[in-house]
């Protein structure tokens, strides 16, 4: 049996060994020390934001980001239907309510003209509104060009969810750096990893300060342990964040990995009718996740059956995010939507992006593709 082809598997090598050996041998193993200092440091510089606070996941930077900007219980914060769940879990545990809004068809991101008369029609029945939480889908970012005047003008905290989008831009501004705050994820699957872990970017240094306190513990600087509130156990460790260092180094290079293996997969669709690339236009995009979008109505297949195919042959693919309105946990919550997003939920398939992805592997996953694709014609393979 075939060694199964994994969507997005962590791409680390001897580089992160020799950073990991290196952070134990300091005994800086835990909890925090030079190595959370300068991974900081790195992605605040990479970012192009005055700092950083590195936590155990983007869901901890999201709620600490959220808190940070003064979303209170009882506040509406506006989210995208199409998101991952954690995006509203965050929302949830400050005791605010996520109302969705629907997403532009061409990119999956958030639908700003949409947003903008959401907001409208939450502000005109007397609601406050503690944030938007635009996500930046599949790497690339969201029209912060005309989302952020939308915020502006409405004086909403904007709290950018880049943890898919670590090494995109939008008009030559990385992603991370539009807002109040910006979160970045490090789990196993993102572009860059540090086993786990995420990281809240910001140009307000009292906002970081605060998000810092609270993530550990909210200890005052006391000889003895002494609290005043609530704080959470959120620091990322420091060997985590010298696995991280590694990553960052490599960054580049493994966005460029991804990017060669969309235009592979741009190469091997276009000439089939019906089936696009969500966002291709994006050159920006640091191309997380490639996603195909399916017509059945125009190449006669659906997206399922390609998935089917491609795990017969051992390789995996996923749906894009299951939006939330359709979640059970979420049955009820107010949207404002257009369809987009349960159109691309049927139609949308993830093929395998990772960096790590040999090219054995590589001309596996394309063979399988045109097989399948040669099936439906009833022509040969390529």
């Amino acid at each position: 049996m075939s060694q199964t082809i994994h969507l997005s598997p962590p791409d680390v090598g001897p580089l992160e060994e020799s950073y990991l050996v290196a952070a134990l041998r300091s005994g800086w193993v835990a909890p925090a020390g030079p190595d959370l200092q300068a991974f900081e440091h790195d992605i605040a510089e990479r970012v192009g934001t005055n700092g950083a606070v590195a936590v155990s996941s983007g869901t901890a930077a999201l709620h600490l980001a959220l808190l940070g900007v003064g979303v209170r219980p009882g506040d509406v914060v506006i989210v995208p239907t199409l998101t991952f769940v954690a995006t509203a879990n965050a929302v949830h545990y400050i005791g605010a309510r996520p109302v969705f809004v629907d997403c532009d068809p061409r990119t999956g991101n958030l639908d700003v003209d949409l947003t903008a008369d959401l907001l409208r029609r939450l502000r005109s029945r007397g609601e406050r509104v503690g944030a938007i939480v635009p996500v930046d889908m599949f790497g690339s970012c969201v029209d912060y060009l005309s989302l952020a005047p939308v915020c502006a003008e409405a004086e909403v905290p904007l709290v950018e969810d880049a943890a898919e989008a670590l090494g995109a831009s939008h008009r030559g501004q990385p992603a991370g750096s539009f807002g109040h705050a910006g979160v970045l994820s490090f789990n196993g699957n993102k572009i860059m990893t540090t086993s786990g872990g995420g990281m809240l970017v910001s140009d307000d240094v009292a906002l970081l300060d605060r998000a810092r306190h609270l993530s550990t513990q909210a200890r005052e600087p006391a000889r003895h342990y002494e609290h005043r509130e609530t704080g959470y156990n959120y620091r990322l460790s420091n060997l985590l964040a010298a696995l991280g260092r590694a990553q960052l180094l490599r960054l580049d290079e493994m966005i460029a990995r991804r990017r060669q293996l969309r235009d592979h997969y741009a190469k091997l669709f276009a000439p089939v009718p019906g089936v696009q690339l969500l966002g291709a236009e994006d050159t920006e995009s640091n191309c997380w996740l490639t996603v195909i979008t399916v017509e059945r109505e125009r190449c006669g297949w659906q997206a399922d059956d390609l998935a089917a195919h491609l795990a017969e042959r051992d390789i995996e693919t996923r749906p894009v995010w299951k939006p939330m309105h359709l979640q059970p946990l979420h049955a009820g919550a107010e949207s404002l939507l257009t369809g987009a997003a349960e159109r691309l939920f049927a139609d949308g398939l993830t093929l395998p992006s990772g960096s790590a992805l040999t090219e054995p592997q590589i001309a596996r996953v394309l063979a399988a593709i045109d097989e399948f694709l040669a099936a439906q014609t009833g022509g040969p393979a390529a």
